[in-house]
């Protein structure tokens, strides 16, 4: 079998020009780089509005786990076999972070046959969204700390800074340093967390157009002053510098799968510390140039989908018409117990113990709404058996379901899938599972019954504390609710499999993303600046003959 960057040297990529005429674009509606990627230029927003929006399909996912789910690969594959009928489709995906690709997750770009490319190109720094990105955040920090240096006229409490520095790539000796040593600065505690973690990721994706992201990046409190009250990004007077590194990043990203069908990949905030979906443009752009967008939100259906529905939708008003969740044999029977060393045997005992954390997700997705399908990513050491009990179980309680093996055949592997996506009822779409008018208790309540099945919450005493600092400063009825827990469970412990019944989540800390417009609900340990392992993928990587080698 022929590894994912061995498929992608075969791959016959198209120019890119040739990819956007499928959309009806034409080459000044963009901004090239190179043959083979292209930004899209803003007069292309203006020329379709009025246009009636595609059809929209959410990919989702069960709780993931180290054997992988493949929602990326799923979601590639299925942009190819719905074009493969006839059904003119575009995917919508976010960019990778460079923290992951050398760290232990790899790259985001799909698997086998069913990937974008340039492959090497979008994982590493693709058009440099993620450096603007980082050096818009880092121009605050830097502004701020200059702020403080010469005299302060905003009283900022340097014990009270919530505004750090970001990086791209996984440093844990980062997490918590100290800066300003000597004369030359002012000395506080800081830290820094991975650039797709940053607020700045956060309003990018929600916003809607330069102007919209410029009051998003004003309204971001960065700190509180001596008297509690907070102090506002816009408050350093420096929105206009910040927009100049965004504005060109701000415009989606055209690539194209190694099938030559179109592609918009765009934005990556973190799942479990922000919405996990890529940028709203890049979405609303997609839903005017296509019939059918396919688009993936991060993690598993408890964080992902809950987010892209709650926030997202209501943020662009758009409609989820089909949620597709994503399983596999491997992963479902890990949920049951399995042992990860010996997931090539055949394991019917774990797997039907696994199938109850598949049930969970797809009672959270039925409470939507919105159609559904499972949809089941095949590996080649499933074995018949096992295929045989996970769709029995699913079509026992009526739920449909199609096998995807488009990892590795391509378009060809998901084309019965796509049939049964089609022929589903789209006339319904997604409803949140909180109202807006619901105070903050009742929406966090609703969240951790709804989508993880707990029987309430509890806050910590210093998440007490922050839920008052903040009602002393913004009605927080009015915000959404932005859940950080672990994507590997239904509880805030990672180590807790399959699907637990009458527990609590305990919120560790609540923050206030203004921007955004999230209070960020801490359940557990959530970590913003991810560490490398002992044999990171880093290892793996190199150039020889002036080609990347070992890129995942």
């Amino acid at each position: 079998m022929l590894t994912d960057i061995e498929i992608a040297k075969q791959a016959k990529l198209e120019n890119i020009k040739e990819i956007a005429s499928k959309l009806g674009l034409a080459v000044e509606d963009l901004n090239l780089y190179g043959d083979y990627k292209a930004k899209v230029k803003e007069q292309v927003f203006t020329n379709v509005e009025g246009t009636e929006d595609a059809k929209l399909i959410l990919v989702t996912s069960i709780n993931p786990t180290r054997a992988g789910e493949g929602k990326s690969t799923v979601t590639v594959g299925l942009v190819d076999s719905l074009n493969a009928i006839g059904k003119k489709t575009i995917g919508a995906l976010r960019e990778p972070s460079m923290g992951p690709v050398f760290g232990l997750k790899g790259g985001a770009t799909g698997g086998g046959y069913a990937q974008v490319g340039p492959m090497e190109d979008i994982n590493l720094h693709f058009t440099g969204d993620m450096h603007a990105i980082t050096s818009s955040h880092n121009l605050i920090t830097a502004c701020m700390d200059s702020h403080i240096f010469h005299g302060n006229d905003l009283d900022i409490d340097t014990d009270n800074i919530l505004w750090n520095r970001v990086i791209d790539m996984n440093d844990r000796n980062l997490r918590n340093i100290t800066v300003g040593h000597g004369k030359m600065g002012v000395e506080y505690n800081t830290g820094f967390e991975i650039t797709v973690a940053s607020e700045i990721m956060a309003v990018f994706c929600l916003a809607t157009d330069i102007e919209d992201l410029r009051t998003r990046i004003d309204n971001i409190i960065i700190a509180y002053n001596t008297s509690g009250k907070p102090v506002f990004v816009g408050d350093l007077g420096i929105s206009g510098s910040v927009i100049a590194l965004l504005k060109d990043a701000f415009s989606p990203n055209l690539v194209q799968t190694f099938e030559n069908n179109p592609m918009l990949i765009h934005g990556g905030p973190f799942a479990n510390i922000a919405h996990g979906c890529n940028s709203l443009r890049a979405t609303k752009l997609a839903l005017k140039l296509g019939d059918y967008v396919v688009t993936e939100a991060g993690f598993g259906a408890d964080l992902g989908s809950e987010k892209f529905v709650d926030i997202k939708s209501r943020v662009g008003n758009l409609k989820v018409n089909v949620v597709a969740i994503v399983a596999t044999v491997r992963a479902l029977k890990l949920q049951g117990g399995a042992d990860y060393n010996n997931l090539t045997a055949e394991d019917l005992t774990s797997l039907q113990k696994g199938l109850s954390n598949l049930d969970k997700h797809i009672e959270t997705v039925s409470s939507y709404g919105a159609s559904k399908i499972v949809l089941i990513n095949k590996f080649a050491t499933d074995t018949d058996a096992e295929i045989e009990l996970l769709k029995a179980h699913l079509e026992k309680q009526g739920i449909a379901c199609e096998l995807m093996e488009v990892h590795g055949k391509g378009s060809e592997g998901g084309i019965e899938a796509a049939k049964a996506i089609v022929e589903l009822d789209f006339t319904n779409s997604a409803k949140p599972l909180y109202e807006m008018e619901d105070k903050f208790e009742d929406k966090l309540q609703k969240i951790v019954s709804k989508a993880y099945g707990a029987k309430g919450f509890k806050l910590s005493e210093s998440a007490e504390e922050a839920l008052q600092k903040i009602k002393q400063n913004v009605n927080i009825d009015e915000y959404f609710v932005c859940m950080a827990k672990t994507p590997a469970s239904l509880t805030d412990d990672p180590m807790v499999i399959g699907r637990p019944t009458d527990f609590e989540i305990t919120i560790s800390n609540l923050k206030v993303a203004n921007g955004s417009k999230f209070i960020i609900c801490y359940a557990g340990g959530v970590l913003t600046m991810p560490g490398l392992g002992k044999v990171p993928n880093a290892t793996r990587i190199d150039v020889v003959d002036n080609e990347i080698i070992g890129l995942m």
